[in-house]
């Protein structure tokens, strides 16, 4: 059957009203570019509803989890929410939540496709110490494309105090690549990883972005945040945990999901 991008929109945005993110009509019927042209639209609907689209986020940036789903390249999704550091989450309020320690970078300047490494760093202000808020709304390791069309897991950010880039001696891009992250839910230490975990450096994920989305139409914009992607494994949160995570020269970022474990 051939694919009607109307038609798919329309049911996937009757399927959210249901509380149904990952519609199983749908199952195994997508290409990934095809999702991506669901979301985008998904997106622009939810804006016109009174939304605010606020920049990126970058994916399955690791080589093993690209080889774990299948792809050859990272994915996109669309951030509409943040928090600052310290923010409680309502337990009923989350969909099977998680989190992801990463490096959420904000654009000074417009960076057009395509771009490099360099030009990413040259069009970043600021570093943001961050955790990613993501929910398990469905099979992400078994329909990939209905999770992008769902924007990704992505439910929204939690933003420590940021960083000049310029306060990061960043006269090497190599700078970010080792940035170290000390991850602790419950005051345990669970995780620490490195700024190279993301394609080799967050800067790489701007860079990778700023062209994938040229192919959308789409330009990385003055103003955009994009978080760059996961320094260690995903963890899932429940009601009472609370996260802390420590970023060598940047900062620290934490949050609770209220109730008790």
């Amino acid at each position: 059957m051939a694919f009607d991008e109307q038609e798919a929109v329309a049911a996937f945005w009757a399927a959210r009203g249901r509380g149904e993110f990952f519609p199983q009509a749908w199952f195994d019927r997508l290409t990934l570019d095809q999702a991506y042209r669901i979301q985008l639209a998904l997106i622009a609907r939810r804006v016109a509803a009174g939304e605010r689209q606020i920049g990126w986020k970058v994916g399955v940036t690791a080589k093993a989890i690209q080889e774990q789903f299948g792809v050859h390249e990272p994915v996109f999704g669309c951030l509409l929410h943040r928090v600052g550091s310290g923010h409680v989450f309502a337990a009923d309020a989350l969909i099977r939540p998680g989190f992801e320690p990463e490096l959420c970078l904000r654009l000074a300047r417009d960076l057009p496709a395509p771009a490099t490494i360099e030009a990413a760093a040259a069009a970043v202000d600021v570093a943001f110490p961050a955790l990613e808020i993501i929910e398990t709304r469905g099979d992400f390791s078994r329909q990939l494309a209905l999770a992008l069309a769902d924007n990704a897991q992505q439910k929204t950010i939690v933003l420590g105090t940021p960083v000049p880039i310029a306060g990061l001696a960043l006269t090497d891009v190599k700078t970010l690549a080792e940035i170290e992250a000390r991850v602790a839910i419950n005051g345990a230490e669970v995780a620490s990883g490195s700024g190279a975990a993301v394609l080799g450096n967050p800067l790489n994920s701007v860079a990778w972005l700023a062209g994938k989305l040229a192919g959308y139409g789409r330009l990385l914009r003055a103003g955009d945040l994009v978080m760059s992607g996961s320094f260690t494994r995903q963890f899932p949160l429940a009601a009472g945990d609370e996260v802390r995570v420590a970023f060598s020269g940047v900062g620290v970022v934490q949050a609770r999901i209220a109730g008790e474990r």
